[in-house]
C-alpha cells in the first residue's frame, strides 16, 4: 500500500463527500457519490490509513467527520478480522487524534467530538478490560493535557455508561465484564469527575469577570458542563455510597452550582437524578442533608433569581428542574420518615413547604401541576399529616387551589399571566385543555386529602366563595355565546369562576361528610348556603348548570332537615324545562340541553342515593312528573324517561311486590297503549312501513326547519327509553328478609342461588315481542333494497354521526363547539341520531333483561330462536360500528348474567352460530386490509378515501377487540385475567402494552367455557378465531388474546385426539403472530411464552412440530436437536424454566418480526473475551483468570 494510493483514494472520497453535502448536486450525482462512499467503507482494504488521512486537522469539518466515520465503521464491522498490529496502530492513532488531532475546545465542531468519542467507546466495548487494562490510566493522562482533551474524555466516559448501562447495546457477557470493571473503578472515576468539575469551576469563577480572559473562562465552563453531563449518566446507577461519599461532597457542590447561571441546569439535572434514587432506605438516609441550611438556601435563592429574570426559556427550564428536585425531595422524606431509619422531621421542613407552595402559586400551570402528587403524598403521610407545620399550610394550599382551579392560560389568549408560560408548554388550546382537565382532576384528589386534615376550613372557604359568586355581577367577556345575547361562553370570566368554585365546593363538601362525625357537621351553615343557592335565579345555561351541581353538593344537609326537600325538588323540576327563550323554535344548543339533562340526572341521583329521604314526598314527585308528561312537546323523550326512572327508583322502596307492580303498570300504561296499538305493530314489523313512519323516505326542501315526522320518531323513542328505564331501575329489596316479606322471593335454584321476581316483569314481557320485531326491522334496514328506499335527504341516515367518527379516529372536538352549537344542526343529523340511539337502546334493554328479570326472562319460550331471528338477523349487511355495541351492550351482559342452568338451552344455541359468523366476517375484513396494505392502490372513489380507509381499519380493530373480549369473558375465568387486563381505551394501542407478559398460571375455563367447548362447532369457531387473530394487525388484541385466551382453550382440547395437521396449524399461527407482532416487546414476550407452552406440551406426542421448527429461517438444527433431546428424555433433570425458555426463544428468533428501522440494519458482532469471573462449577475447567487484575492475558494494548 503506497502513500500515492492513499492520497489518490482520499481525493476521490473528498470529491464524493462534497457532492453528497452540496445542496446544488443533482440526485443522480448524489446517489453515485453515496454508493462510492458506502462501497469504499464495505470493501476497501486500506480504510484505516484513508480514514486517518481524511481526519487530519487540515481538512474541512465535513471531510474530517467522514474520515472518522470510516474509522468507526472499521471498528464496528471489521474489528474481529483485523490483525493485532493493525488494531494497535488504529488505537494509537485515535488516541493521538484526541491528544493533538482536534481543534481547541471552543473551535471544534460538536459532531467531530461526538464521533471521535464513539470510536474510542467502540474499541473499549471490544477490548476492555481484558486486553486493554490501562485504558482508564490513558484517559487520565490525556485529560492532563488541557480542557480540549478533558472534555473528550468526559464524552467517552458518558457514552460508555450509556451504551453499557442505559441502552445495554452489547452482548450480556461483555456488558457484565465492563459494568463490573466500571464498578470496581468507580471510586477513581468519581474522584476524576469531581476533581475535573471542581478545578474547572474554580478557574472559571476566577476569570469569568475578566474580559481579556473570556476564551479561557468559556473553555473551563465547557468542561464543567461536560463533567455535569457525564455525572448525570453515572449518578443514576452507581452505588449510593459514591454519591454520598465524603460527607455528601458531590451534593454540596451541585447545590452551590445552582447559582451559577451557565452550569445551573446541568447541576439541577444531576441533583434531580440523585434525589430520585430508589434503593435501600438506609442508603438513602444521607440524602436528607439536602434539607440542611446550606442546601435549602441554595435551592431557594436559585429559584428566586431564576423567577426574577422574567420568562426566558433557559430560566424556565431551570425552574422546572428545581421544582422536580423539591418534589423528589418530598418523596424521599415521605419514604424515610416513619420507617425504621431513625429519620426525624427536618428542622427546615417549614422553609421547604413555603418554597414548595411558591411553585404551587407560580403563574405557570405546568409548574403548579407538577407539585400536586407530592402535596398528596405529604397530606397522606402518617407522621407528616400530624405535623403542625403541614397543618398550618393546609389553608394556604386550599387558597392556592381556589386560584389554580380557574381554567385560564390558553396559549392563544392573553387574559392571564399563565398564557405566556402555556405558549412554551402547549402546542394548541386543545392540548392545554386536555392537560388542564387531568390537572383539575388531580387537584380534586389532593383537595380532598387536605380536607381530611382540616375539613371545616375547606368548607368555610367554599361557603365564602359560593356567596361571593352568587352576588357578583355577570361578566361575559369579549365573546358572546351563540345561545343568546349577554350569555356566557365557556371562556367568559364569570363562567370560569363559577366552574372553578363549583368544582372546589363539590370536592370539599363531599370530603367533609366523609371525615367529620355527624354531630360536628355545620348543618345550619350548610342549610343557609343551600337556601341561597335555591333562591338564586339565572337565565344563563352555563351558570345554571353550576348552580345545579351546587344543589347536589349541598343536598346531604337535607338529610338533617328533610323539610327543605320540596324546595330542592321545585328547583330541579324548574330546570328540567329550562329554555333561554320560551316557545323558541330554534334548535336547542348543547348548553341548554346540558342544563336539562343535568337537572334530570340530579333527580335520578337523589332518588338513587337518598331513596328513604324522598319516599315520604313520593306523591308530590309523582304529580310533578305527571304534569310534565301530560304535555307531549315539553320534554324530550330522554328527559321524560329520566323522570320516570327516578319514580321507579323510589318505588323500589315500597318493598311490597303487589303495590310496586300496580304502580309500574300505571306508569307504563301510556307506553303499553302506544306500543301495542295495531298501527305501531304494523310499523315495527315492516321495514317499509317503518321507514315511511319515521320519515326517512322523504325528500325535504328545507332540512334545517322542516321535520314532519319528528313526532312519530319521538313516540318510538319514548317507548324504548321507558322500557329501558324500567328494566334498568326496577329491583327487589337487597336484603333477603325484606324480599321474602314483600313477596319478591320465589325459592332457590338447584345451584343454591336465590330466585326473585321483578315487579316489572309482567309489563315488560308484554312488550317484548314488538321489541324483537323492531330489532329485526332495524337490522333489515341495512339490506340494499331498503337502503335504496331512503329519501334523497336521508341517503346517509344510517351512517355514523361525525362525533362518533371523530371519537374513533381520536380527533379532538373544537372547544367552543361543545357548548355553543345546536345539538343537531340538520334534520339528517337528527335522523342519524335517532337510528343510532334507537339501535343502542334496544340492545341495552336486551342486555339488562337478564340481570333484571332473571329466570322469568331466560325461560321465555324459544328465547334463543327468537333472538337469533331478530338480533342476529341480516348481520352480513350490518356495519361494524353497529355490530360492536350489539356485542358489548347485549351479548356480553346477557352471557355474564345467565345462570348455568340455562347454558344448554339459551347461551350455546346462540353463541355457536354467532362465533362461527364472527370468525368468517373478521377473517374477510382482515384479508381486505392486508391486501390493501400490500397493494396500496390508488382509489379516488370517495371524497377522502384515506380517512375513510383509516376509519374502516380502526373499526375492524375495535370490532376485533370486542369479539376477542367476548370470547375471553365467555370462556376464561376472571381469576387469572384481572391482574393482566390492561385498562386501555380504544385508542391507546401501544402505550398500554406491558413489556414482560407471562399469562397467569391459574387462567382456567369457566363452566360456560367448558360447556361451549363440548360443542364441536362452537369449539372450532372459538379456537380458530383466537389463533387466527394472533396475526391480525392489532397489537392490543393480539396481546390480550395471547395472554388470556389461547392457552386455556387449547389445554381444554388436549386430552382429545387432535389431528397432527391441527396441532401444526396452532403452532404455526403463533409463529405467524410473532412475525407480525414480534417488534412489540409485550406481544413478543406473550407469544414466545405461548409457543413455548405449546411446544413443550405437544412435542412429545406430535413429531410434526419439529418439522415446523425446521422451517424457521436461520434455525440452528444442532441446537434444536439438543433442545428436543432434553425435552423428550424424561430421565434428565429439567433445566430451569427460564433457561429452557431462553433457549427456545433463540431457536425461533428467525421468525420474530423486527421494527422496520432494524430490518435492514447491518449486524454488529462483538466477541466475548476470556471470562473475568471464576466459574463456580469445578467440573468445567476453562481458562479462568488466575486473578482479576488482567495478568495472564495476552494484553492487546500496551500503554
Amino acid at each position: 500500500m503506497s502513500a500515492e494510493q492513499v492520497s489518490g483514494l482520499c481525493e476521490q472520497l473528498v470529491k464524493a463527500v462534497t457532492v453528497i453535502m452540496d445542496p446544488a448536486s443533482t440526485q443522480r450525482y448524489r446517489l453515485e457519490a453515496l454508493k462510492f462512499c458506502e462501497e469504499f467503507k464495505e470493501k476497501c482494504p486500506i480504510c484505516v490509513p484513508c480514514g486517518l488521512k481524511l481526519a487530519e486537522k487540515t481538512q474541512t469539518a465535513i471531510v474530517r467527520h467522514f474520515g472518522l466515520q470510516i474509522l468507526e465503521h472499521v471498528v464496528k464491522y471489521r474489528w474481529n478480522n483485523m490483525p493485532r498490529l493493525e488494531k494497535v496502530y488504529l488505537k494509537n492513532n485515535v488516541m493521538g487524534l484526541i491528544s493533538s488531532g482536534t481543534q481547541s475546545i471552543l473551535e471544534e465542531e460538536s459532531h467531530i467530538k461526538d464521533v471521535l468519542s464513539r470510536i474510542v467507546v467502540e474499541m473499549i466495548k471490544r477490548e476492555w478490560p481484558q486486553h486493554w487494562p490501562d485504558m482508564l490510566k490513558e484517559l487520565d493522562t490525556l485529560s492532563k493535557q488541557g480542557e480540549t482533551q478533558t472534555e473528550l474524555v468526559m464524552f467517552i466516559l458518558l457514552r460508555l455508561a450509556e451504551d453499557v448501562v442505559t441502552f445495554q447495546t452489547l452482548p450480556t457477557q461483555r456488558r457484565r465484564d465492563i459494568q463490573q470493571t466500571l464498578t470496581q473503578n468507580m471510586e477513581k472515576i468519581f474522584s476524576f469527575l469531581l476533581t475535573a468539575l471542581q478545578q474547572n469551576v474554580n478557574k472559571y469563577r476566577c476569570v469569568k469577570t475578566d474580559l481579556s480572559q473570556e476564551p479561557k473562562a468559556q473553555a473551563n465552563c465547557r468542561v464543567g458542563i461536560a463533567a455535569l453531563n457525564t455525572l448525570a449518566g453515572y449518578i443514576d446507577w452507581v452505588a449510593l455510597s459514591h454519591i454520598t461519599a465524603d460527607n455528601c461532597k458531590l451534593l454540596e457542590m451541585l447545590c452551590l452550582l445552582l447559582n451559577e447561571p451557565e452550569l445551573q441546569v446541568g447541576a439541577a439535572e444531576c441533583l434531580l437524578i440523585a434525589v430520585s434514587r430508589k434503593g435501600k432506605l438506609e442508603d438513602r438516609k444521607p440524602l436528607m442533608v439536602l434539607f440542611g441550611d446550606v442546601a435549602m438556601h441554595c435551592i431557594l435563592s436559585a429559584a428566586q433569581t431564576a423567577d426574577g429574570e422574567g420568562l426566558v426559556e433557559k430560566h424556565y427550564v431551570f425552574l422546572k428542574r428545581l421544582c422536580q428536585v423539591l418534589c423528589a425531595l418530598g418523596s424521599q422524606l415521605c419514604a424515610l420518615l416513619g420507617s425504621d431509619c431513625d429519620v426525624e422531621t427536618p428542622a427546615n421542613f417549614g422553609k421547604y413547604l413555603e418554597s414548595f407552595l411558591a411553585f404551587t402559586t407560580h403563574p405557570s400551570q405546568f409548574l403548579r401541576s407538577s407539585t400536586q402528587i407530592t402535596w398528596g403524598a405529604l397530606f397522606r403521610h402518617e407522621v407528616l399529616s400530624r405535623d403542625p407545620l403541614l397543618l398550618a399550610v393546609v389553608p394556604k394550599y386550599l387558597r392556592a387551589s381556589m386560584t389554580n382551579l380557574v381554567k385560564v392560560g390558553f396559549p392563544s389568549k392573553a387574559d392571564s399571566p399563565s398564557c405566556e408560560y402555556s405558549r412554551f408548554d402547549f402546542d394548541s388550546d386543545e392540548d392545554f385543555n386536555a392537560f388542564f382537565n387531568s390537572f383539575r382532576a388531580q387537584q380534586g384528589e389532593v383537595i380532598r386529602m387536605a380536607c381530611r386534615l382540616d375539613p371545616l376550613t375547606g368548607f368555610q372557604m367554599a361557603g365564602e366563595w359560593l356567596k361571593y359568586q352568587l352576588t357578583a355581577p355577570v361578566d361575559t367577556g369579549p365573546m358572546n355565546s351563540k345561545t343568546g345575547e349577554g350569555l356566557c361562553s365557556i371562556f367568559s370570566p364569570s363562567f370560569v369562576q363559577w366552574d372553578a368554585m363549583t368544582f372546589f365546593s363539590e370536592s370539599v363538601i363531599s370530603q367533609m361528610f366523609r371525615t367529620m362525625d355527624k354531630d360536628e357537621i355545620p348543618v345550619n351553615d350548610g342549610i343557609d348556603l343551600l337556601q341561597l343557592v335555591l333562591n338564586f335565579e339565572t337565565k344563563d345555561p352555563l351558570i345554571l348548570s353550576c348552580v345545579l351541581t351546587n344543589v347536589s353538593a349541598l343536598f346531604p344537609f337535607v338529610t338533617y332537615r328533610p323539610e327543605y326537600l320540596p324546595q330542592v325538588l321545585s328547583k330541579l323540576f324548574a330546570s328540567v324545562t329550562f329554555e333561554v327563550v320560551e316557545e323558541s323554535k330554534a334548535p336547542r344548543t348543547r348548553a341548554v340541553k346540558n342544563v336539562r339533562r343535568h337537572a334530570c340526572s340530579s333527580i335520578i341521583k337523589m332518588c338513587r342515593d337518598y331513596p328513604q329521604l324522598v319516599l315520604p314526598n313520593f306523591e308530590m314527585l309523582y304529580n310533578h312528573v305527571k304534569q310534565l308528561l301530560s304535555n307531549e312537546l315539553l320534554l324530550t323523550q330522554m328527559e321524560k324517561c329520566a323522570l320516570m326512572e327516578a319514580l321507579v327508583l323510589i318505588s323500589n322502596q315500597f318493598k311490597d311486590y303487589e303495590r310496586q307492580k300496580a304502580f309500574l303498570e300505571e306508569l307504563m300504561a301510556p307506553v303499553a297503549g302506544l306500543w301495542l296499538s295495531p298501527e305501531m305493530q304494523r310499523v315495527l314489523s315492516d321495514p317499509e312501513a317503518f321507514i315511511s313512519y319515521v320519515g326517512a323516505d322523504n325528500k325535504i326542501a328545507d332540512p334545517l326547519l322542516e321535520d314532519p315526522s319528528g313526532l312519530n320518531r319521538s313516540r318510538i323513542s319514548f317507548c324504548v327509553y321507558t322500557i329501558l328505564g324500567v328494566v334498568k331501575r326496577a329491583r327487589w329489596p337487597a336484603a333477603t328478609e325484606e324480599a321474602k316479606a314483600g313477596g319478591f322471593f320465589l325459592g332457590y335454584l338447584p345451584s343454591g342461588t336465590p330466585m326473585y321476581r321483578n315487579p316489572c316483569t309482567e309489563q315488560v314481557l308484554k312488550l317484548f315481542d314488538n321489541l324483537l320485531a323492531l330489532i329485526r326491522t332495524h337490522n333489515n334496514l341495512y339490506t340494499p333494497e331498503m337502503v335504496a328506499r331512503l329519501g334523497d335527504t336521508f341517503a346517509k341516515a344510517l351512517d355514523m354521526l361525525e362525533v362518533e367518527k371523530n371519537a374513533i379516529l381520536g380527533l379532538p372536538q373544537p372547544l367552543l363547539e361543545l357548548y355553543d352549537s345546536p345539538v343537531y344542526k340538520t334534520v339528517l343529523e337528527r335522523m342519524q341520531g335517532f337510528f343510532c340511539t334507537l339501535y343502542d337502546n334496544c340492545f341495552h334493554i336486551l342486555g339488562n333483561a337478564g340481570p333484571s328479570m332473571q329466570q322469568d326472562f331466560y325461560t321465555v319460550e324459544g328465547l334463543a330462536t327468537q333472538l337469533l331471528s331478530s338480533a342476529f338477523n341480516n348481520l352480513n349487511n350490518i356495519p361494524d360500528y353497529r355490530l360492536r355495541p350489539m356485542l358489548r351492550v347485549f351479548v356480553k351482559p346477557l352471557v355474564l348474567s345467565c345462570p348455568a342452568e340455562y347454558y344448554e338451552t339459551l347461551v350455546c344455541p346462540m353463541l355457536g352460530p354467532l362465533f362461527t359468523y364472527l370468525h368468517m366476517r373478521l377473517s374477510q375484513k382482515w384479508q381486505v386490509i392486508n391486501q390493501r396494505s400490500m397493494l396500496c392502490e390508488d382509489d379516488a372513489a370517495d371524497d377522502n378515501p384515506e380517512s375513510q380507509e383509516m376509519l374502516e381499519e380502526q373499526l375492524v380493530r375495535l370490532l376485533t377487540r370486542e369479539v376477542m373480549d367476548l370470547a375471553t369473558v365467555c370462556c376464561v375465568s376472571k381469576k387469572g385475567v384481572e391482574q393482566n387486563t390492561t385498562a386501555a381505551v380504544d385508542g391507546d394501542d401501544d402505550e398500554a402494552m406491558a413489556t414482560e407478559v407471562t399469562p397467569p398460571a391459574n387462567a382456567e375455563l369457566t363452566e360456560l367455557g367448558k360447556c361451549l367447548m363440548k360443542q364441536e362447532d362452537v369449539c372450532t369457531a372459538v379456537l380458530i378465531t383466537a389463533y387466527t387473530s394472533l396475526s391480525w394487525k392489532d397489537t392490543l388484541s393480539c396481546q390480550r388474546t395471547t395472554t388470556q385466551l389461547c392457552w386455556p382453550l387449547l389445554k381444554q382440547v388436549l386430552p382429545g385426539n387432535l389431528l397432527p395437521d391441527a396441532v401444526s396449524w396452532f403452532f404455526t399461527s403463533v409463529l405467524k403472530g410473532l412475525q407480525v407482532h414480534g417488534q412489540h416487546d409485550g406481544c413478543m414476550a406473550a407469544l414466545v411464552h405461548l409457543a413455548f407452552q405449546i411446544y413443550e406440551a405437544l412435542r412429545p406426542r406430535y413429531g410434526e412440530l419439529k418439522a415446523v421448527m425446521e422451517q424457521i429461517p436461520d434455525i440452528q438444527l444442532d441446537s434444536l436437536e439438543q433442545f428436543d433431546s432434553k425435552l423428550l428424555n424424561p430421565t434428565l433433570q429439567k433445566v430451569a424454566d427460564k433457561r429452557r425458555k431462553d433457549h427456545f426463544k433463540r431457536l425461533i428468533s428467525g421468525c420474530i418480526g423486527k421494527p422496520i428501522g432494524e430490518q435492514f440494519r447491518k449486524e454488529v458482532h462483538i466477541r466475548n473475551l476470556p471470562s473475568l469471573f471464576k466459574k463456580v462449577k469445578p467440573s468445567l475447567e476453562t481458562d479462568v483468570l488466575e486473578n482479576e487484575d488482567g495478568e495472564g492475558f495476552n494484553v492487546l494494548f500496551e500503554p
